[in-house]
């Protein structure tokens, strides 16, 4: 699997709904999750979990990644399991992640799955959704728990009524939680894939996807096929930005080559971390517009 940082836009997609099913193969996300839980109500989610094995297949075969999020496993989630597994999904996302128990008993049944079907061990990934308090708190554990913890995504809505917080377009109810979300998965090297945008237009998605990327977050999760041109494209450095990266690290070697320590770019130091975050950039650039 390619680095989980170049997967910018992950929608969440109605599991049991066939005009979101299309949408979603056509909006051009990079991970499309067929949702078990909350998107699909109790009543068709045997329908949603026996379309789980050719809805991913279409998925795959229209060049996204696939997951599958299950309910807990004290609810259906078991009986979900038995489906998600053998749609062989990237990865199976888990709400309201609160601990290292959660993964470990989320792995163990994935695994038993596997045994059972012949595929590969450890061969899905699990994303924990961390969307209470508690699942922010405890993402170091949640994290450690498995070593098919590679990621990790913020929840917004959920995470917003466990806080008791009131929701705005600007989500400055969430920041805190966001900041922190952020840094406590590069402190434990996960991939941190930020909040869906819930409200209806795009532009409030790209402003909000501009403000997370600035704070470090490389993905995000969104639950509009509408929104994921525009998420990913705020998410994929622009050609003023490459231009700029490329001054930055032609005006530090050449300082560099004259025995300084660093260079003077338009009022700006740039040392060598500047430096080195400008050739990740470039190479992000340079992947996210190769095909393939």
């Amino acid at each position: 699997m390619k680095d989980i940082g170049l997967l910018r836009s992950w929608l969440f997609v109605a599991g049991a709904d066939a005009a979101a099913h299309e949408a979603a193969t056509r909006s051009g996300a990079d991970v499309l999750i067929q949702d078990l839980e909350d998107f699909t109500p109790p009543e068709r989610r045997p329908a949603a979990r026996a379309a789980s094995a050719a809805l991913l297949g279409a998925w795959r075969a229209a060049g996204s990644l696939t997951a599958v999020r299950v309910n807990r496993l004290e609810g259906e989630g078991l009986v979900d399991l038995d489906d998600a597994v053998a749609a062989r999904p990237d990865f199976i996302a888990y709400p309201k992640a609160a601990g290292a128990e959660d993964m470990r008993a989320l792995d163990l049944e994935v695994t038993l799955r596997e045994r059972r079907l012949g595929l590969p061990a450890g061969g899905i990934l699990l994303l924990p959704v961390c969307e209470t308090a508690r699942g922010v708190v405890f993402l170091g554990e949640i994290a450690a728990a498995s070593p098919r913890v590679r990621c990790a995504l913020l929840g917004a809505e959920d995470l917003a009524a466990d806080l008791m917080a009131e929701r705005g377009r600007d989500a400055d109810e969430l920041d805190h939680a966001r900041r922190r979300f952020v840094l406590e998965c590069r402190a434990f090297g996960v991939e941190p894939i930020d909040a869906p945008y819930t409200f209806a237009d795009a532009e409030g998605a790209v402003a909000e996807t501009r403000r997370s990327r600035r704070l470090g977050y490389r993905c995000k999760s969104l639950v509009r096929p509408d929104h994921a041109a525009p998420i990913n494209g705020a998410l994929t450095p622009t050609t003023e930005e490459c231009m700029r990266a490329r001054r930055l690290i032609e005006a530090f070697r050449a300082a560099r080559a004259r025995g300084e320590d660093r260079a003077l770019v338009d009022g700006l130091w740039v040392e060598l971390p500047m430096m080195l975050t400008a050739q990740r950039l470039l190479e992000r650039a340079d992947v996210l517009r190769t095909p393939g």
